[in-house]
C-alpha cells in the first residue's frame, strides 16, 4: 500500500472488523511504524470517526461501540476497479437474470462518489473501447447461481427443476462439482443422481432449486472447465470430422481451444476430431491454421477445401 490515504482506509477496515488492536499489530498489518499508526488514527478522528485509544505499554485502538460506518468508502483506484468491472461484466454477459442489477449498482456507485471522481469515471466509460466481442447473455437467476455456488463450495447436493433445449422438464438431484462461465453462458457440471454420470447443465434453464442433505466428494483431479468445454465440443452436429494436422501437439493446443474439438497426438502429427454443422466453415478454419493437413473424414470436406481454394485463386486472379 503505497499511498497514505490507502493505508488510512485500510486502518479503518481493520478497526471495522471489531475488537481492539495493539499499535504493534496495526503497524505490522499496514507495513508502517507505530508512530505512523498513531498519526493515521488522528486522521480518522479528524474525519469524525470515533476511534478510541487505549493507553499504556500495550496500548491500541478500536472503534467506539455501536458506531455505524458510512455504507461505502472507496479510494479512487477501488472506485475505478468497480466501475470497470461492472462495465466489463455487462459486455461479456457476466450478469444474472436481474438485468437492472448492473445498472442500479452503477448508479449507486456514482451517487456515493465525489463529484470530480464521478465525472472522471463517466469520461472513462464513455471513451473506452474493448476489442472483445459483445456477448448475448443467457443469464441465470441470482438465487440459482448463489445456491449452486454454495453447494459446490461446501459439497452438498441440490435438487433442481431443469428444462432441456427441446422443452421437456424434469426434477433431478445433482452433486455440483463446479461452475463455469463460457461465451455468455453459465454452466454447472457434476454427478447427476438419476444417471449416475457426470453431466453439464445450463444455469439459465434451471428453475426452482434448493440445497438438500448429504455430502459428496469431487473426484481427484476433476477439471470443471475442461469437462464443460469437452462436452460442448461433442454436441451432435451434422458432420463428424477427423483431420490429421501435420504439426506438434503444443502448437495445435496454442491455436485450437478445447471447445473446438479434441486433439490427440499420433505418429504423423495431431489428430483433430470435431463436429460441424456446415463444412464450409470447417474448411475455412483448416485453411486459416496454416499447417499441412490430411482429411480423414468426411469425404465431403475435401470437396469444400478444393472449392475454397478455387475461390481464393479466382479472387487473386481478379486483382491482377
Amino acid at each position: 500500500m503505497a499511498k497514505p490515504t490507502v493505508r488510512i482506509l485500510a486502518l479503518l477496515e481493520i478497526l471495522q472488523s471489531g475488537g481492539a488492536f495493539s499499535v504493534a499489530d496495526l503497524a505490522r498489518r499496514l507495513g508502517v511504524d507505530e508512530r505512523t499508526v498513531r498519526r493515521y488514527a488522528t486522521h480518522l478522528l479528524d474525519l469524525g470517526i470515533p476511534v478510541e485509544a487505549r493507553r499504556g505499554r500495550y496500548g491500541g485502538y478500536r472503534l467506539a461501540p455501536g458506531y455505524k460506518l458510512p455504507p461505502l468508502m472507496l479510494t479512487d483506484e477501488e472506485a475505478v476497479a468497480i466501475a470497470l468491472g461492472l462495465a466489463a461484466g455487462r459486455r461479456a454477459g457476466l450478469v444474472t437474470a436481474d438485468h437492472a442489477a448492473t445498472e442500479s449498482a452503477t448508479a449507486k456507485l456514482r451517487r456515493v462518489l465525489p463529484v470530480g471522481l464521478a465525472r472522471r469515471i463517466d469520461a472513462l466509460l464513455a471513451t473506452v473501447d474493448v476489442t472483445g466481442p459483445v456477448r448475448q447473455p443467457a443469464p441465470p437467476g441470482t438465487e440459482v447461481l448463489l445456491v449452486l455456488a454454495e453447494a459446490a463450495r461446501h459439497r452438498h447436493p441440490v435438487q433442481l427443476a431443469y428444462t432441456t433445449w427441446h422443452g421437456s422438464s424434469s426434477e433431478r438431484g445433482l452433486d455440483p462439482y463446479g461452475l463455469v462461465f463460457h461465451n455468455g453462458r453459465w454452466y454447472v457440471t457434476g454427478r447427476d443422481h438419476a444417471s449416475g454420470s457426470v453431466r453439464t447443465f445450463r444455469l439459465d434453464r434451471i428453475g426452482a432449486i434448493r440445497a438438500t442433505d448429504g455430502a459428496f466428494e469431487v473426484p481427484a483431479g476433476f477439471d470443471p472447465t475442461g469437462h464443460v468445454l469437452a462436452g460442448l465440443a461433442s454436441v451432435p452436429y451434422a458432420h463428424d470430422v477427423s483431420v490429421l494436422l501435420h504439426t506438434s501437439l503444443a502448437q495445435a493446443r496454442r491455436r485450437i481451444p478445447p471447445s473446438v474439438g479434441t486433439l490427440t497426438e499420433v505418429a504423423d502429427g495431431v489428430r483433430l476430431t470435431t463436429r460441424a454443422e456446415h463444412l464450409d466453415g470447417a474448411a475455412q478454419m483448416l485453411a486459416g491454421l496454416g499447417w499441412p493437413f490430411t482429411i480423414e473424414r468426411p469425404a465431403e470436406l475435401r470437396a469444400e477445401v478444393r472449392a475454397l481454394a478455387a475461390r481464393l485463386l479466382t479472387h487473386t486472379d481478379a486483382g491482377e
